[in-house]
């Protein structure tokens, strides 16, 4: 299976710091922040990786992570998102490099503390469909939720001002080649963007969508209070993220 990492848009939570550099390439704790995305693939036994950057700073991705050899990478593929339409927007780029195969898709400022081997051999032998992580979360109005209904997804909302539960969609997608026709059918939500709640609804429809509930450490780092609780929780767990030195 390949892997994509979306490392695209403003990053304007993390302002100024964002300004004079793209987010994915700010430190979380001892590493770059793309550091872990990539492990999380490369642990799981990926070899092909597409990057989806963007900003004033794409070319330092290159400076940074070259070809990929260092990381025990056949190559690391690049592409560029002009603007910010969104997480769908981004991933619709992945369409030529995926050539019709299941990808495992990732966004660049998350942080995983669970090994996802397991996940991608049960989706390599799922028929068809997509698979999301789901994360108990303190702050759900933050995230995409889902509604778990004996033991299936049977809602999905973003971003809601009034829950429906504490499950957040974390930012780890595994999907077939259907996500690109599904992608093109989009429209934009109200801020402006392709909405991948929105893909993964068609999936839902379809009733192709499974799940899997996340038990170690995730967060995003787009914030900086979760960047530096990631910080932390990289330091004091030092030894699962003992990589890339």
């Amino acid at each position: 299976m390949k892997g994509v990492i979306l490392a695209g848009g403003s990053g304007s939570r993390l302002a100024p710091c964002t300004k004079v550099t793209n987010k994915h390439l700010l430190p979380v704790y001892d590493k770059p922040m793309i550091y872990y995305p990539i492990h999380t693939l490369v642990s799981a036994g990926i070899k092909e990786i597409l990057i989806v950057t963007g900003g004033n700073s794409a070319g330092d991705f290159l400076k940074l992570l070259g070809n990929g050899k260092k990381f025990g990478l056949k190559e690391i593929h690049y592409t560029y998102q002009e603007g910010s339409g969104g997480i769908a927007d981004a991933l619709s780029l992945a369409e030529d490099f995926a050539d019709e195969e299941k990808i495992t898709v990732i966004l660049g400022d998350n942080i995983f503390q669970t090994n996802i081997s397991k996940y991608i051999r049960s989706f390599e032998q799922q028929d068809k469909g997509a698979k999301i992580f789901l994360k108990a979360v303190p702050d759900p109005t933050r995230f995409g939720i889902a509604e778990i209904k004996n033991k299936e997804i049977v809602k999905l909302t973003e971003k809601p001002k009034q829950p429906i539960s504490n499950l957040a969609v974390s930012g780890l997608y595994m999907y077939d080649a259907q996500v690109f026709k599904f992608i093109k059918q989009l429209t934009p939500s109200q801020r402006g963007e392709l909405e991948i709640t929105d893909v993964n609804k068609f999936y839902l429809k379809q009733k192709t969508l499974t799940y899997e509930t996340l038990t170690g450490f995730w967060s995003d780092a787009g914030k900086f209070d979760s960047l530096f609780r990631s910080s932390t929780f990289v330091q004091q767990h030092y030894q699962d993220f003992d990589f890339f030195n």
